[in-house]
């Protein structure tokens, strides 16, 4: 059984808090373990911070995250209407200061892709199991 998710929030930088808070209570109510939980935040909030920096609000001003349990694995997924632009990691040293985002995800997240075929949708797949 899918158990899931949608919410929209504001297009505004205190958005990651807010969605971390929500995705943690989902998490927990639905007994992921705390490693799942923290690596889900982590994640999110690098997608979140991604989009509200680099994409566009929606026509009504909001950004859409959702979240899913499908099984064995976590689905994460936000979405901007921005559109173009290049989504790929980059390397980035411990005197970068920005940059990092995408690197991360790649890092925390079992799988990730970008679906650009209206807006931007950046989708992560993390397992339920702890590694």
């Amino acid at each position: 059984m899918k158990v899931h998710d949608t919410i929209r929030l504001p297009f505004v930088a205190s958005t990651p808090g807010v969605a971390r808070t929500r995705l943690a209570a989902f998490l927990t109510v639905n007994r992921a373990s705390n490693e799942v939980i923290d690596n889900a935040l982590i994640v999110i909030s690098e997608m979140i911070a991604n989009a509200v920096c680099h994409g566009v609000p929606t026509s009504d001003g909001t950004i859409e995250i959702s979240w899913a349990i499908n099984g064995t694995l976590l689905e994460l997924s936000v979405y901007d209407a921005g559109k173009g632009g290049s989504l790929k990691p980059i390397d980035f040293d411990e005197d970068s200061l920005s940059g990092r985002g995408l690197s991360i995800i790649n890092r925390v997240a079992d799988r990730w892709w970008v679906d650009m075929s209206t807006g931007t949708r950046v989708n992560a797949e993390l397992g339920l199991s702890p590694r």
